[in-house]
């Protein structure tokens, strides 16, 4: 089964999807007119200050707890080894494909946040319900209702391992390596802690990702911060290196394998996607539930989220990785010190913390590896459960939930290779559904955009069909 879901994967995650989330990130920069450049200072304005209007408008939770709602799916374990996996088998300009990613898919993220508020609903509880399936449905009509269908199975399933199993399995390897925690152990408190915020619903959730969130991102990129000042004359080489390689090839040297350009892409651009989660749809399954007076200021906001995974929290690992040269076994092209060439992902980004920061830079790896982990876990269960909603009905949630924490404790104590896999076709199934919705919905977009930027006065939103 495990070799059948590589093969699948394999051309799931090829070429013709990569170039097809790249292309929809390109269209809407062109359809917008480079959106993501022009306004990023003023969406991180609106993520960042607080608004009277919006806090008084009709919604869930503030555009910030939606935010840090979000960022807790999207900083995971992917920031740290999917990082270490890319510059290994792609070299340093991996990292620079790994920014194209994240700029276009900066603008793609964008119109996901913009038609989740757009379509959004009202459920029986009284909270806002939005995601792919929604926009779909209601902005194309009923007849399109089954790749709606589509999408909230695949992203339901997809929670429950890419979310859920595969995290719980890496924290609880990282307490049993580093902490000497028992896997069942980990997997007990897991299901404890996930349950007393998954139950206390979505504002407790986002409550706990507004203080969570801040304070694992300042501990990872504070630790990243020492090691690159620490080394501040290899800034600019390591830099070099990265705009390099990501246009030529790197030769085999030592115990790297070498790297043609074609590798560097697809790794960048596949572990880009992974980390800030571009064109799976996930961030319209959180957006809706924002106040706001209008779905622009939401999007924009949903915006920075994507700018600060992956240009800056993956930024941190890669640079890390190319300084310390442990992105290479013979201690690459800017150290000289060697490693053991059977480190990989979260292993070897904490060797390259340690080699400078000692045991402290370890821990800083391990405690942000468990931390990010469980962040992820909680965000993706608003994922999963807004799907389950959608399939089921929100009086039906709560078994979702009773799964989510099944699939807590499995995970920490099972082997997950055949999970994993499983999770990454369940993920690039998502895509698919998602961006017919998106490309086909793009006039929305486009209106939404230049209505709220033609008339900055006007700032209540009349939600229109397309």
């Amino acid at each position: 089964m495990l070799d059948i879901l590589n093969k699948i994967n394999g051309f799931l995650w090829g070429a013709p999807s990569l170039i097809l989330l790249l292309g929809t990130g390109l269209f809407f920069t062109i359809i917008l007119k480079g959106l993501q450049f022009k306004k990023l200072g003023y969406a991180f304005k609106l993520a960042f200050t607080k608004d009277k209007e919006d806090a008084a408008a009709d919604g869930d939770v503030s555009n910030f707890k939606a935010l840090m709602t979000s960022l807790a799916g999207m900083i995971g374990n992917g920031n740290i080894a999917g990082v270490a996996t890319a510059v290994t088998l792609g070299g340093p300009g991996a990292i620079f494909w790994m920014w194209i990613a994240g700029l276009l898919g900066m603008v793609t993220k964008y119109a996901e946040a913009l038609l989740a508020q757009v379509y959004r609903v009202k459920n029986e509880k009284g909270e806002y319900s939005s995601g792919p399936m929604y926009y779909i449905e209601r902005g194309l009509g009923k007849r399109w209702k089954p790749l709606g269908i589509a999408f909230a199975i695949f992203a339901a399933f997809a929670a429950l391992g890419t979310g859920n199993g595969v995290q719980a399995n890496t924290i609880a390897d990282v307490m049993d390596n580093s902490f000497h925690v028992t896997g069942w152990v980990t997997g007990v408190l897991l299901v404890l802690l996930t349950g007393l915020i998954i139950f206390g619903g979505l504002k407790r959730i986002s409550n706990v990702a507004g203080v969570f969130v801040p304070i694992m991102a300042i501990l990872y990129i504070g630790g990243s911060l020492i090691i690159i000042a620490m080394n501040y004359d290899k800034i600019i080489p390591a830099f070099g290196l990265i705009f390099q390689y990501a246009f030529t090839p790197v030769s085999a040297a030592g115990g790297f394998s070498g790297a043609i350009v074609s590798q560097a892409i697809q790794h960048g651009v596949s572990k880009g996607i992974f980390s800030n989660e571009a064109g799976l749809g996930t961030i319209a399954l959180i957006a809706g539930n924002a106040k706001t007076t209008h779905p622009v200021k939401q999007a924009l906001v949903a915006m920075t989220g994507t700018f600060i995974v992956t240009i800056i929290v993956c930024t941190m690992t890669g640079l890390v990785l190319v300084i310390t040269g442990f992105w290479d076994p013979s201690g690459g092209l800017l150290s000289g010190v060697t490693h053991n060439p059977n480190l990989e992902g979260g292993a070897l980004t904490s060797a390259a913390f340690g080699s400078t920061l000692g045991v402290t830079g370890e821990y800083i790896v391990s405690v942000s590896v468990v931390f990010f982990g469980f962040s992820t876990i909680i965000g993706w269960y608003v994922y999963g459960a807004k799907c389950f909603e959608y399939l089921f009905g929100v009086k039906y949630v709560a078994i979702y939930g009773i799964l989510y924490l099944a699939a807590t404790y499995i995970g920490s104590i099972a082997d997950l290779s055949v999970i994993w896999a499983f999770a990454d076709t369940t993920n690039a199934l998502m895509i698919i559904p998602n961006l017919i919705g998106l490309l086909l919905l793009f006039k929305v977009v486009r209106r939404e955009t230049q209505n709220y930027f033609a008339n900055p006065i006007e700032k209540l939103h009349i939600a229109k069909k397309a």
